[in-house]
């Protein structure tokens, strides 16, 4: 996620991640391996605002369109 962030500080991130756990949107595994790695993904609850996120997208999408930035 970090590499596709650019800009983002890991501090951030990592309270953002932590924030959507809480929230039940996401899921932390955390992988018993040197060094510590961890997985997150959505939550059933998380997948259920997959459309209401699509919607947003295209809306966000169509408003670049009719308004460019300049």
């Amino acid at each position: 996620m970090k590499r596709r962030l650019p800009g983002v500080s890991q501090r951030l991130l990592t309270a953002q991640l932590r924030s959507l756990e809480e929230d039940g949107i996401v899921d932390r595994k955390v992988m018993e391996v040197v060094p510590p790695h961890v997985e997150y993904s959505l939550s059933k609850k998380g997948r259920s605002l997959q459309p209401v996120l699509q919607a947003m997208e295209t809306w966000g999408e169509n408003e670049v369109k009719n308004f460019p930035i300049s």
